[in-house]
């Protein structure tokens, strides 16, 4: 699957998803991770309530499961949900390197039900038996 990083500095997830100068896209999967391609955005991106700066950062996540963010308003977050992209907003201290290795140490492990959705996994569901 695909992740992405809202990042100023390309080191860390230190932006804010509509003020994002660049996305970070990863490929991630089971075995690791690779990186695959920056996406660079300028412009009047500081402006708040201008919803047209949003449009080049939702085509450039079309096919992102995951973007990691140190936030999001609420009307973006409603328009990248509806693209079926999990946001998940993190501490700016965090490195996209140490994100990365967590998010491949829980796909190995018991990832959550919409981790495994992301992956293109159907959720298997086990019922013990009860008498009744």
């Amino acid at each position: 699957m695909k992740v992405a990083f809202c990042t100023q500095d390309m080191q860390h997830v230190d932006a804010h998803f509509g003020w994002a100068k660049n996305i970070a896209v990863y490929r991630v999967d089971r075995q690791g991770h690779a990186f695959l391609e920056t996406f660079q955005f300028g412009g009047s991106m500081f402006e708040d309530g201008n919803e047209d700066k949003l449009v080049p950062k939702l085509e450039a996540l079309a096919d992102v499961a995951i973007v990691y963010l140190s936030a999001i308003g609420a009307s973006a977050a409603a328009r990248v949900v509806a693209k079926k992209i999990h946001p998940v907003k993190v501490e700016a201290t965090e490195t996209i390197p140490a994100l990365l290795d967590k998010l491949v140490q829980t796909l190995n492990g018991n990832p959550p039900p919409w981790l495994r959705k992301a992956m293109g996994e159907t959720p298997q569901f086990h019922f013990d038996e009860e008498e009744v």
